[in-house]
């Protein structure tokens, strides 16, 4: 791949099927990436006829490994996502943001090298403390001498092993959302301190983005933003799959969704943390789950939710959504355009 993958992107926009989880093949991300960067397109029947099985296409999913923007790396990690970002565009250094699941930092660590870039990240910013999010963490900080930062109302989860609310089974109608109980609340112990994100929106080695608070479903949840070309990390407060079905989870259909509702405490404050990130008119959104999205068809996708959100984003029923729903808007602007 060599050490500038990202520079001679001609189309970001491109769809690329991968057939390597259902069937064994492993191209690995440098190749997909390159293959992005050289404007080839193939559908998933020319990657099953070159693995020389029709009844592997029938199975494939999207690859693991995405591209989201120039010098943004996206990656998954079973049923979530984590994202390495380059500094700058030429340059070998690099930002993890969010974790993945326990067992995810090996792989971290091969990607990154795949991308031919630094061993050890400048920072790990996360978006969230969620223990999907952090599982690579404790093997991070075996391994890498590195800060780590979140939102200041995430520490006291990070940092002194406090439970986050328990999930609620019974929204959602899924597969994903009625096992929710079996997820763990408990951050894994970690070596070292998280820190928090300074206040001012800047974003710990990475110059062109910044922080905005996206509270809701926890409450120091934060998304990172690059205005420059408009690109979105969203973390949970906005996903791309319908997060509580498995069958959604598996192939990862594309829908704008709120946050996974089964760990999320408090409604309003979703909502106006996707009303802020809806305003800031997104060219391209990664979430935390679920493939990018980009241009008009994340838009539309983006004020069809909002515009209607009681009937097409708010759970009917669940532990915390009369509660928190019922909370006034804390912002009169903070209303569907």
């Amino acid at each position: 791949m060599g050490g500038q993958p990202d520079r001679t992107l001609r189309s970001p926009n491109s769809q690329t099927t991968m057939t390597r989880n259902a069937c064994g093949g492993n191209p690995t991300s440098a190749h997909l990436f390159s293959r992005h960067a050289s404007g080839t397109r193939r559908d998933s029947r020319h990657d099953a006829n070159a693995l020389g099985s029709r009844r592997c296409m029938r199975f494939s999913r999207p690859d693991s490994a995405f591209l989201v923007a120039e010098g943004v790396f996206g990656f998954r990690s079973a049923v979530v996502n984590f994202f390495i970002v380059r500094t700058q565009s030429d340059g070998a250094d690099w930002v993890l943001v969010d974790a993945g699941l326990r067992g995810s930092g090996p792989r971290i660590s091969r990607e990154a090298a795949a991308l031919g870039l630094s061993k050890q990240p400048l920072a790990v910013v996360l978006t969230h403390g969620h223990f999907d999010h952090v599982g690579a963490l404790p093997w991070a900080l075996r391994h890498w001498n590195v800060p780590v930062y979140a939102h200041a109302h995430e520490l006291p989860y990070l940092n002194d092993h406090a439970a986050y609310p328990p999930p609620d089974p019974s929204v959602g109608g899924g597969l994903m959302a009625g096992i929710s109980c079996l997820y763990p609340r408990r951050v894994p112990k970690i070596a070292g301190p998280v820190y928090p994100l300074r206040g001012d929106g800047a974003v710990p080695g990475l110059s062109q983005w910044r922080w905005i608070a996206t509270p809701g479903h926890s409450a120091g949840h934060v998304s990172l933003w690059r205005e420059r070309d408009r690109t979105l990390l969203s973390g949970d407060a906005i996903v791309t799959t319908r997060q509580e079905s498995v069958v959604s989870v598996f192939w990862q259909s594309r829908e704008v969704r709120p946050p996974p509702a089964y760990f999320t405490p408090d409604w309003r404050a979703a909502y106006e943390s996707m009303i802020t990130l809806r305003d800031l008119s997104p060219e391209v959104l990664a979430g935390g789950h679920g493939l990018p999205m980009r241009g008009p068809e994340l838009r539309s996708g983006l004020n069809s939710l909002l515009e209607n959100f009681p009937a097409r984003g708010l759970p009917r029923h669940g532990h915390y959504v009369g509660a928190s729903w019922q909370k006034p808007l804390l912002d009169s602007k903070a209303v569907p355009r």
